[in-house]
């Protein structure tokens, strides 16, 4: 009987959470956008120019934050490590300790904490004080570069629903088939991003939906009484 091995989702925290994020924002942002600026304003050029440049401006925007906040913790990171790289270098005794006691506190006993914390670190002592001192590894490790990416496509994804709807759909309906469709989308995403990750679909479809409504339902009726006052 061949043993299966166990999936884990951890490993895609990094690469899903800005996925996600950045699709729920394009679509949420973009429409919620479309339906303040229909809602005050039904010419389509308007509405039209109004999805394009919240496409645009939240793509780069969205790639811009997410590459500077993941910079931060990179740089944390290097810090961390290159300060822990120079205390094994003048203190190679104090850190084995150090390595052996945090064993110890996981439940080891005193002896096969100091063994273990040995072994390890002749083969790598870096990559060990890295991993269970510092919290850093491969996968929960900073990458900047992959997350403005996964930033910037997925929000434009996102947001390409709601500029494809201003293209399309009937003027006096516009702000019905903006949120019709932004909300089975959200429902779509929400399960897609629950399923990937692991959590239970119906809670993540729930909490997106209301939400969405809440920020569409915000911005049209800002969107209503601006016009309103402007006429």
């Amino acid at each position: 009987m061949h043993h299966q091995l166990e999936k884990h989702y951890v490993n895609r925290v990094g690469w899903l959470r800005a996925a996600v994020l950045g699709a729920n924002d394009g679509l949420l942002s973009t429409t919620s956008i479309v339906i303040g600026v229909a809602a005050a304003s039904p010419d389509r050029n308007t509405i039209v120019l109004a999805a394009l440049a919240g496409m645009i401006a939240g793509a780069m925007s969205m790639a811009a934050g997410e590459y500077v906040s993941v910079s931060s913790q990179e740089d944390t990171e290097k810090a961390d490590l290159l300060r822990e790289k120079r205390e094994l270098e003048e203190m190679p005794e104090v850190e084995l300790l150090e390595l052996a006691k945090i064993y110890e506190k996981r439940g080891v006993s005193k002896e096969t904490a100091l063994k273990v914390a040995t072994e390890l670190t002749e083969h790598d002592a870096l990559a060990a004080h890295a991993h269970d001192e510092l919290g850093i590894n491969e996968i929960t490790q900073a990458k900047p570069l992959q997350a403005a990416l996964a930033s910037f496509g997925s929000f434009a994804l996102g947001a390409l629903l709601p500029f494809v709807v201003s293209l399309l759909a009937p003027l006096k309906e516009m702000v019905y088939f903006q949120y019709g469709f932004s909300i089975v989308f959200l429902m779509i995403l929400g399960a897609i991003s629950a399923k990937t990750g692991g959590s239970k679909i119906g809670i993540a479809v729930l909490r997106i939906c209301f939400w969405g409504t809440v920020a569409m339902g915000i911005t049209a009726l800002i969107g209503h009484l601006f016009g309103v006052t402007v006429a």
